[in-house]
């Protein structure tokens, strides 16, 4: 696999992350696999944009899908997605806390001032 290869598949991975409703869509499945009768319901938003995203997350091999019948039941594929996203938020949590951190500084230095 070339270089090119491997970067345009993190692209493709992480881009599939990139999206609210697809992390909603995650954190939902990842108490194990759902209908999309069931997915459906539990978000405020229509079936063309739930169908969009939850294809994105298969396109990106996030998500596994199986027809039976009518339905179509869709789980995660391979769970250290998850501790990928937890990592993001380790890493949204410390520039959180740098901010906060900073915010304290200016206040007192304005409060100084006066």
């Amino acid at each position: 696999m070339t270089q090119k290869s491997v970067s345009d598949l993190r692209v493709k991975i992480l881009s599939a992350l990139s999206d609210p409703t697809r992390l909603e869509l995650l954190d939902f499945l990842s108490a194990g696999e759902r209908c999309v009768c069931e997915i459906l319901p539990a978000f405020q938003r229509s079936q063309s944009t739930i169908s969009k995203h939850l294809n994105i997350l298969y396109e990106a091999d996030i998500l596994e899908r199986k027809i039976d019948g009518k339905r179509t039941v869709y789980r995660i594929k391979d769970p250290q997605v998850f501790d990928l996203i937890r990592m993001i938020d380790s890493i949204a949590l410390k520039q959180i806390s740098q901010l906060a951190e900073a915010g304290r500084i200016l206040e007192i230095s304005l409060n100084n001032g006066r």
